[in-house]
C-alpha cells in the first residue's frame, strides 16, 4: 500500500509533527505501508494566474504544468492521500490554495475515482475544522471516493507536543483510514457531487470541438455518456434516478447556460 502526503504548510511545524505520528500510526498497523512526501513549500510554484488554459484546452496546457502534472500522477499511483495543512486565519494557507486553484479544472473534469484522503489540521486556539472541512467539500469533487479529518487545537504556535487524548483521537482516525484504504472498498458518492457530474455531462455537446466556445469538457465527458456516475463506484437506484434527473434538466439548460469566454 503506498500513501502520498502533501505537505501544504509553509513549514514542518505543529501539523507535520501530528502528521509524522499518524504516519508512525499507520506504520505500527501495517510495516509494508510505503510513504511518499511532497513538501509544497520545497517546489516554489508559481501563482495560479487564472488564464483558464487548463479550463479551454487541457491541463496540460497549464504554464505551470512542469511542477502540477508530477503531483497528479502520484495521486494517480497512490492509494491514499494525506493533506496535511495547518490553519491561517480559518482557511488553508497560501501555498496550500495555490495548488487546489492549479487543480480546479477537476472540478469540471474529476478522476481520483478510487482514491480516498486523511486530511490533518491543526491551530493555535480555533478553526482547524473549518479547514479540514474546506478541503473535504473539494475532493469530492476531484473524484476523491472518501474523506476523513483530523482536526486538532493545539493551543500552540510551533511548540505542539500531542497530548494523550490528541494520540488516541489521530489513531482512531489513522486506523479507520488505514482499514478503508485496505479493504478497497469504494463508498456510494453523495447527493450532491452527482449534481457537477451529471450536470456537465448533459452540458458537454455545448462545447464541443467545432463549437464556438469549445472547451475540454466537450472531449472529456464523451467517456461517461449515459453513465450516472464513474465506473465501479456502487450506485443505489435512488441516486441513480435522482443522477438521471440532473442529467434531462442540464440538456434542457444547457443551450441557454452556454459560459462565453474571450479567447
Amino acid at each position: 500500500m503506498r500513501i502520498l502526503v502533501i505537505n501544504g504548510s509553509p513549514h514542518k511545524g505543529n501539523t507535520w509533527r501530528l502528521t509524522e505520528k499518524v504516519k508512525e500510526q499507520i506504520q505500527d498497523l501495517d510495516n509494508t505501508v510505503e510513504f511518499e512526501e511532497i513538501h509544497l513549500s520545497e517546489l516554489y510554484i508559481p501563482l495560479c494566474t487564472g488564464c483558464s488554459l487548463c479550463f479551454r484546452k487541457g491541463h496540460i496546457f497549464c504554464p505551470h504544468n512542469q511542477y502540477i502534472q508530477p503531483i497528479m500522477d502520484k495521486i494517480e499511483r497512490c492509494d491514499g492521500v494525506i493533506f496535511a495543512v495547518s490553519c491561517f486565519q480559518g482557511a488553508i494557507p497560501a501555498i496550500a490554495k495555490n495548488l487546489t486553484d492549479h487543480l480546479a479544472f477537476l472540478l469540471h473534469r474529476p478522476r481520483y475515482f478510487d482514491k480516498k484522503a486523511l486530511i490533518i489540521s491543526t491551530t493555535g486556539g480555533v478553526s482547524a475544522n473549518s479547514v479540514t472541512q474546506s478541503l473535504a467539500n473539494t475532493l469530492p469533487g476531484w473524484g476523491f471516493n472518501k474523506c476523513y479529518q483530523l482536526p486538532i487545537v493545539a493551543l500552540s504556535w510551533n511548540d505542539y507536543k500531542p497530548s494523550e487524548k490528541h494520540i488516541k483521537k489521530a489513531y482512531k482516525i489513522s486506523k479507520s483510514f488505514y482499514i478503508d484504504l485496505k479493504s478497497r472498498k469504494l463508498h456510494s458518492p453523495k447527493i450532491g457531487v452527482l449534481i457537477p457530474f451529471n450536470l456537465f455531462q448533459a452540458m458537454y455537446e455545448e462545447y464541443a470541438p467545432g463549437t464556438e466556445y469549445e472547451t475540454q469538457d466537450g472531449v472529456f465527458w464523451k467517456q461517461y455518456v449515459g453513465m450516472r456516475y464513474a465506473s465501479g463506484i456502487p450506485l443505489p437506484i435512488h441516486k441513480k434516478v435522482f443522477g438521471k434527473l440532473i442529467y434531462r434538466i442540464g440538456k434542457y439548460l444547457s443551450p441557454k447556460m452556454i459560459v462565453t469566454y474571450k479567447k
